[in-house]
């Protein structure tokens, strides 16, 4: 066998440090092309998966996009005023069973934004509501960015919908 000459030996920063860039410049050398300076701003740096969270949140907002559309077009005529199994019907006998309470166990029994509406005109609640998704889904969508506050009025209005919609 041979001893390894100097050149093949291994360096003596980490192979983590070399793959993130992190290797200690030499003292007094400009700071390389593409790395931060102490005095120059945060970017992005590897191992922050900024690109997964993007991709994640608009492939997110894109499913609840398509599922308030879907909703917007097929709710009337499923669970409206005059569908197959109309929700007011079924919230109506939600609240028969719980003597005429709107309180807290037919919230946890049926958890529905729908209690807290007026249901004399269920098509156009169900319309707002599906609009209201609409809207807040194409605006994470197109803007890419979202707070929990965006994601869970999505999650919130697309639960009322489906636990209204009873086995559609």
């Amino acid at each position: 066998m041979r001893a390894a000459s100097p050149a093949m030996a291994a360096p003596e920063t980490s192979l983590r440090k070399r793959k993130t860039g992190d290797a200690d410049p030499a003292p007094g050398s400009p700071p390389a092309e593409g790395r931060d300076s102490a005095d120059s701003p945060a970017r992005l740096r590897p191992g922050t998966f900024w690109l997964t969270r993007i991709v994640l949140l608009k492939a997110l907002a894109f499913v609840y996009f398509v599922a308030f559309l879907v909703a917007l077009q097929q709710n009337k005529q499923l669970i409206g005023n005059r569908g197959l199994l109309p929700c007011k019907a079924y919230l109506t006998n939600i609240q028969r069973y719980f003597q005429g309470r709107r309180g807290w166990e037919a919230l946890s029994s049926v958890p529905t934004v729908f209690w807290l509406l007026d249901w004399s005109d269920m098509n156009f609640n169900l319309d707002l509501l599906a609009l209201l998704g609409l809207g807040i889904s194409s605006f994470v969508l197109i803007a890419g960015c979202a707070n929990m506050v965006l994601m869970a009025a999505l999650w919130v209005l697309y639960l009322s919908l489906v636990n209204v919609g009873q086995v559609w």
